[in-house]
């Protein structure tokens, strides 16, 4: 069960549409290269992608003037940024088939929670950009899926044994497979042709716990998923402020003093990305 068997088979793994990869290379500072027509060309020929950005774009959270019918719509009265999250999130959500036994539509929603609290922590932090933040953050369990498809008993047997104690389940991987959920989905973005930003983000989430060094994405998402923890527990902003972890956001250079002002938004966060995965 070493992670190479997982990988040894690419025909087995998840695909995303090709102009998914192509927007990731936004990601790599090349924005202003990309032609938005071209690429609103790409999405509108693919018919689902189509179809699950247009739901979204024309869905309440968005909030437009009027009816988006067309992906160039979705540019002008969203932004070329929204669009591509919405493309993103369309295409990887759909790259994965479904897995018998395992709740799918929580744990994407967790995914666009944590991905949604990355980009407000992000908001915090100088270095940090916004979108690509949300995006690290929408990605960083990918890895538990790839898991959970090649090896469904191991990870079920690894859901008990987390229910069951206070270990935390990337030492349980550890454990059992010499490898965690978060080496499996740096691979993965790897083999997506994912910018390293994003690879070493999912790579490096768990560092934060260790001496190693890690990056500013990576701390993050440790955040984020601190935060996610805290608000699933309704723990008041005091205890969240206790409990924060300062060295990690010290080393991110995150401004904590402005975020703790600003707390109380944060059960207002909402991704807008949740109708991808009703039913």
């Amino acid at each position: 069960m070493n992670m190479a068997s997982i990988f040894a088979e690419p025909k087995q793994l998840p695909h995303i549409p090709r102009v998914v990869q192509e927007l990731m290379e936004s990601f790599r500072g090349d924005e202003h290269s990309l032609d938005i027509d071209d690429i609103s060309g790409k999405v509108a020929k693919d018919q689902s992608l189509t179809a699950k950005v247009l739901r979204l774009a024309n869905s309440a959270h968005f909030g437009v003037p009027r009816t988006v019918a067309t992906p160039q719509d979705a540019v002008m009265l969203l932004g070329f940024g929204t669009l591509r999250t919405m493309v993103l999130a369309s295409g990887v959500t759909s790259a994965f088939s479904k897995i018998e036994g395992f709740d799918q539509n929580a744990f994407w929603k967790d995914a666009f929670s944590i991905a949604e609290l990355s980009k407000w922590i992000a908001g915090f932090t100088p270095d940090a950009d916004k979108d690509t933040a949300f995006t690290c953050g929408m990605m960083h369990s990918v890895g538990n899926l790839l898991i959970r498809m090649f090896y469904p008993k191991e990870a079920a047997s690894i859901d008990q044994s987390e229910a069951m104690s206070s270990s935390k389940r990337h030492l349980l991987e550890n454990g059992h497979f010499g490898y965690n959920s978060a080496d499996v989905g740096a691979e993965l973005a790897k083999r997506w042709k994912f910018p390293e930003v994003i690879q070493n983000a999912i790579a490096q989430q768990y560092l934060p716990e260790t001496s190693e060094d890690y990056s500013i994405e990576a701390g993050i998402i440790y955040i984020a998923r601190y935060l996610k923890y805290a608000h699933d527990r309704n723990l008041s902003e005091d205890e969240i402020v206790a409990s924060f972890p300062l060295q990690v956001a010290d080393k991110i250079g995150m401004n904590v003093n402005k975020a703790y002002s600003d707390l109380a938004s944060l059960g207002e966060l909402h991704s807008g990305l949740d109708s991808l995965i009703e039913d």
